[in-house]
């Protein structure tokens, strides 16, 4: 545990598992209170909560820098220290994100569909929260904000536990999130951040079935692989971002460059940075776009084919394939036709978010056609993989499984649904 951490955990504190329990209990009695508040009584709540949050912006980012300073004595990578870092104009995004999921429409009460029966019984199925949520996350605490605004508008409790590298952070922000939305009637319990960086809460919390309705964990490969493996309740994750690219021989050559260095470099680490780039044998301006890469300080590990492009380029391995970086460093194959990159996504990809560029309309139908990933784009950077940028809001995931919900999950993805059905005194014969 590092200083930072340690220093968060209060020896007063009940046990790990108790202090779970009694603190998902309490979300549960405060989340039948917020479904029962009308639409626009938790869109207010929500607004109040973007204004204190801009309102506590020195001290958000008086904390934020105790935890970049713990974070550079302890090592941590600069993509990590990028994730955690923010300033006035990240800050000021993360509150206009809390005041732009209460403007979104409430998906709570929609009704999805409605038939009668012979027999004369009304049935509809109608969206309602889920319930109690708890999300595990690490090093961003824009999810704190993001988390806590979509639960909210959608009717959930939010069980937040951040990681030790943000515990300031996300300390000062949730403070200012709960004192915007108790201001209508919110309980504060609805939204709570564990007060302890101990470990053994995460997997207090994996197995509180019956208090947790479900898992959502943001971060990095081993805790989302711990999650799905030691969870008793319902998860919702994906656990890698290995992003493609694919530069068909059809495609525009500034186009293409222009995307693969957005896709790479405007953010190593986010999940859905491109972490392999495909380029077409076909396709005539392969060194010069690998040149472009490595000349804006990638590092490029390629296979036999893409070493003869750039002397630059280095050899890679078996397992660069199947490599989210997260930093400035990137595979690339060359590949013999759309067959042949259809086949390498297939075998590598982890199902997220994969790009085609090219000006065959044909070819980039079937691209997004056969390849079964969460997202699939043409001609577009794989950074767009973002709730916000898809008009969703905030994000609370992107979740790459095939239940309940795929790729960006937002409001909709928070609710579940069920049945109502009105009848005139008809008995079963």
């Amino acid at each position: 545990m590092t200083q930072s951490a340690a220093s968060a955990v209060s020896p007063d504190l009940p046990a790990p598992e108790a202090l779970v329990h009694d603190l998902a209990r309490a979300a549960r009695l405060a989340q039948r209170a917020l479904a029962a508040m009308p639409s626009a009584a938790r869109a207010a709540a929500l607004h109040l909560a973007a204004d204190a949050l801009r309102a506590a912006t020195p001290a958000v980012l008086a904390a934020n820098a105790k935890d970049l300073a713990a974070g550079e004595a302890n090592g941590l990578s600069k993509a990590m220290l990028d994730r955690l870092a923010l300033d006035e104009s990240r800050l000021a995004g993360i509150a206009d994100a809390v005041a732009a999921v209460a403007d979104l429409p409430d998906p709570v009460g929609q009704v999805i569909d409605a038939s009668e029966r012979p027999n004369g019984l009304k049935m509809q199925r109608i969206r309602v929260p889920i319930g109690t949520i708890g999300i595990i996350y690490e090093s961003r605490p824009n999810v704190t904000a993001d988390a806590a605004a979509l639960c909210v508008r959608a009717g959930n409790a939010a069980l937040l536990r951040g990681g030790s590298e943000a515990v300031h952070s996300n300390r000062a922000i949730h403070a200012a999130l709960v004192e915007g939305l108790t201001q209508v009637g919110v309980p504060a319990e609805a939204v709570q951040l564990i007060p302890s960086q101990d470990r053994a809460c995460v997997g207090a919390m994996l197995t509180a079935a019956g208090l947790i309705d479900m898992i959502v964990p943001r971060g990095g490969k081993s805790l989302v692989a711990r999650v799905q493996a030691d969870a008793r309740v319902p998860v919702l994750a994906h656990l890698d971002g290995i992003c493609h690219t694919y530069v068909h021989h059809a495609a525009d050559p500034a186009m293409a460059t222009s995307l693969a260095l957005n896709a790479k470099l405007r953010r190593t680490g986010i999940c859905g940075a491109m972490e392999t780039l495909l380029i077409d044998s076909a396709f005539p301006q392969g060194a010069a776009l690998v040149a472009a890469l490595i000349d804006m300080g990638c590092e490029v590990r390629g296979d036999a084919r893409a070493r003869t492009f750039d002397p630059r380029v280095i050899p890679a391995s078996a397992n660069d394939w199947d490599t989210e970086y997260l930093d400035a460093i990137l595979s690339v194959a060359v590949v013999d036709g759309l067959d042949d990159a259809l086949a390498h996504i297939a075998r590598h990809s982890s199902a997220h978010t994969d790009a085609i560029v090219t000006a065959d309309e044909a070819a980039a139908e079937r691209f997004l056609t056969e390849v079964d990933s969460a997202i699939v784009m043409h001609n577009a950077s794989s950074q767009f993989a973002d709730g916000g940028e898809f008009g969703l809001g905030a994000e609370i995931g992107i979740a790459t499984g095939r239940l309940h919900a795929r790729g960006p999950v937002a409001l909709e993805g928070l609710t579940t649904y069920k049945w109502q059905v009105r009848g005139q005194g008809q008995t079963r014969p």
